[in-house]
């Protein structure tokens, strides 16, 4: 899942293993670190999502929630033309 809304070069993709893969963009490394607490139901209520969906990645699933909603929340905020 792709969450920059900014502009993709060609040279964010690597060239695919044999052509009839699909080419990968490249990753970026994660050098910052966050941490944070819930309380009881919070926690409660995220294990039962992820044993339900059967979530592989715990820190991915909510590393994407909390960008989906940043980047959502940036991009209702930002000057439109019209305004």
């Amino acid at each position: 899942m792709y969450f920059c809304s900014s502009k993709i070069s060609i040279r964010d993709f690597k060239m695919p293993a044999n052509k009839n893969s699909i080419p990968r963009t490249r990753k970026m490394k994660r050098s910052h670190s966050i941490s944070f607490m819930l309380n009881d139901k919070e926690m409660d209520a995220l294990e039962r999502y992820i044993k339900k969906y059967k979530v592989k990645c715990k820190s991915k699933f909510v590393r994407e929630a909390l960008m989906i909603t940043v980047i959502k929340k940036l991009e209702e905020d930002s000057p439109t033309l019209f305004d």
